[in-house]
């Protein structure tokens, strides 16, 4: 956390206890004390919240697929529920049919050493979605 999130963190605790100390004398309504009851509530809520996802950041980023023995070359959807997908399982690019409860492989060939299946490449996002992937790109580092 930042050094100004910490500070107004700190001032909120002693606000809150010093209110605490004073609310067992006098038993009065206090609407102050009650949105800084509230506002300390929110602020213990957000930052459990914050600490659970650096902890799942830190133990899922470990994490990575199997290195090249089993690689998802493409797909299309051929139904609702139905695709065709292309595999590259070591020197072999199997064609494979999904569907719910069954796969069944369409066709096997050796791999091309040059032709890798070809995809267009996907136009560069502008506007919004630009501006989105900058910020997550930014927050993930």
């Amino acid at each position: 956390m930042n050094s100004r999130a910490t500070l107004a963190l700190a001032s909120a605790l002693a606000a809150g206890s010093a209110y605490a100390a004073e609310g067992s004398a006098a038993a009065s309504y206090s609407p102050a004390g009650n949105v800084l009851q509230a506002l300390l509530g929110l602020a213990v809520v957000l930052l459990v919240m914050w600490v659970c996802v650096r902890a799942l950041k830190r133990y899922t980023a470990g994490r990575q697929p199997a290195a090249g023995t089993l690689r998802v070359l493409g797909g299309v959807a051929v139904g609702q529920r139905e695709r065709v997908v292309m595999v590259e399982v070591g020197e072999t690019w199997l064609v494979v049919g999904v569907a719910p409860g069954r796969v069944n492989a369409l066709h096997a060939m050796p791999k091309l050493p040059d032709a890798a299946p070809s995809a267009t490449p996907p136009a560069p996002p502008s506007g919004f979605a630009a501006s989105l992937a900058r910020f997550t790109q930014r927050n993930t580092r």
